[in-house]
């Protein structure tokens, strides 16, 4: 009895644990199952557990076009199928690029270093059928820079560059348009310092024209030929276009070819400005000072001579001051070899200053030997003659040996004319009769005339000086403008 009773505990025991374990297999069953599956059933379920109902609206999601593997750019173009390496149509007649710029900004014109910088949109445009595509609207597709590392662009660069970069703010300004029959435009954002040889013969009064050239550094004109694609309106410009020192009158372009002998023709564009140089800038830094420095070394003509402080300090002034000023201009400009027009100015500047200091030294050296021959005179004669009153001149022949003075050869000497102030000269007419004074063993009669004028040559400088720089002024400037 006891033993029916355990057998009993047994079967029901192994009854439960198979319900268990066929419970445990079923919830695995169920996380197992697909998720397409799974998702059917919901669905399922939210349309009512029914399929679908005659004449109600069938409601199909549409497809998700970006997570098609035909929409990457790669399969789309077929670059994993070209070898880009080497340019369209290759073997064929050369490939024609056409090429637009847009100038943004003419930055820095500098004569120092003989170059421009310039900031600009460089435009490329080509065919390549390696790159078409299907399309239905033929609407094109724009790409950045890393596209442009995967196919064939353009070898362009800048002949007689200083330094050039691809703004690279915020990202690379770089855009890369492909249209669904190949067309390509490729266009870039560059900032280039490039030569520009100037001739500094006329400055500041001078006119430059600038260039800068454009070409392919691999392809000849057999495998590449560059060409404005609209010929000089290829060429745009800001109209907020300026510059501090410069007029820029005109931009234009020109193609050309240029031979090298170790690679052969290339084509060249070329984009030419003409600048003209703003005087007014160098009229108030340098023109107008120099001549001021000019005009005041005449103030020493009006000067007496015997103020030799006031002269002499006068003249080393404007001497000193026109040497700062050509010094000045100079430490700005390049070190040429040729006279610039300003080089002219100032120097011919400066020999009037310094000659306004020599004829003072004239003027001093001449007064000197006058005195020295009027005291040798003085020690000569026995009397003063030919000063003071004319009346006092008249002194007796038989007495002093002199003959008398004659009225209308004197003049009113020693008398203000016109009332104005007396001129420091002399005048005396001596009739000598000793042996000892003429030399001669018989006694004879002579005169001797003696005229001595110390202020002749600051007359004649008041006049000569201001006169010789009007005419130069007249000259150089009819030259120059």
């Amino acid at each position: 009895m006891y033993t029916m009773q355990v057998d009993t505990v047994l079967v029901f025991f192994c009854v439960w644990l198979t319900g268990a374990a066929g419970k445990i297999v079923q919830s695995r069953g169920h996380k197992l199952e697909p998720y397409k599956q799974s998702r059917l059933r919901r669905e399922t379920k939210m349309d009512g557990g029914g399929g679908h109902k005659p004449g109600g609206p069938i409601y199909k999601r549409s497809p998700d076009m970006t997570k098609s593997p035909m929409t990457k750019s790669e399969q789309l173009l077929r670059i994993d199928d070209h070898d880009f390496t080497m340019r369209p149509a290759f073997g064929g007649p050369p490939i024609p690029v056409g090429v637009d710029v847009q100038v943004e900004s003419l930055d820095t014109i500098s004569e120092v270093d003989m170059d421009f910088t310039m900031t600009l949109y460089l435009r490329h445009y080509w065919k390549d059928e390696r790159l078409s595509f299907p399309s239905t609207n033929n609407q094109s597709m724009t790409f950045d820079s890393r596209l442009v590392k995967k196919i064939w662009v353009p070898d362009m660069f800048f002949v007689h560059s200083k330094r050039s970069f691809i703004h690279d703010t915020t990202t690379d300004n770089v855009m890369l348009r492909v249209y669904p029959d190949g067309n390509v435009l490729y266009s870039l954002r560059v900032t280039v310092t490039a030569m520009c040889n100037m001739d500094l013969s006329r400055f500041p009064l001078d006119t430059q024209t600038c260039s800068l050239e454009i070409e392919s550094y691999a392809y000849t004109d057999d495998d590449l030929m560059l060409y404005w694609k609209k010929g000089n309106e290829s060429l745009n410009t800001d109209d907020r276009i300026s510059l501090s020192q410069f007029l820029i009158q005109k931009f234009h372009t020109t193609t050309k070819l240029a031979f090298y002998s170790s690679t052969g023709w290339y084509n060249r564009l070329y984009i030419h400005f003409t600048l003209r140089r703003h005087i007014f800038f160098f009229l108030l830094q340098t023109y107008f000072p120099a001549t001021l420095m000019v005009m005041l070394s005449w103030v020493s003509f009006w000067i007496d001579r015997r103020a030799v402080p006031a002269r002499v300090p006068l003249g080393i002034t404007t001497v000193l001051t026109m040497s700062t000023i050509i010094t000045g201009v100079n430490a700005s400009m390049p070190r040429v070899s040729y006279i610039k027009a300003v080089d002219i100015y100032l120097w011919v500047s400066f020999v009037f200053v310094f000659l306004s200091v020599i004829e003072y030294a004239a003027v001093n050296y001449l007064s000197t030997v006058q005195e020295r021959k009027e005291r040798k005179l003085r020690e000569r004669l026995p009397c003063t003659c030919g000063i003071g009153n004319p009346d006092e001149m008249m002194i007796d022949p038989q007495i002093t040996g002199y003959g008398s003075l004659d009225m209308n050869t004197t003049g009113n000497y020693g008398m203000p004319e016109n009332g104005g102030r007396q001129e420091p000269r002399m005048l005396a007419q001596v009739a000598l009769s000793d042996p000892q004074l003429t030399g001669q063993v018989k006694p004879s009669r002579g005169y001797v005339n003696i005229w001595i004028d110390t202020h002749a040559i600051d007359k004649y400088s008041r006049v000569l000086f201001p006169g010789a720089y009007i005419l130069f002024n007249i000259i150089y400037w009819s030259i120059y403008l």
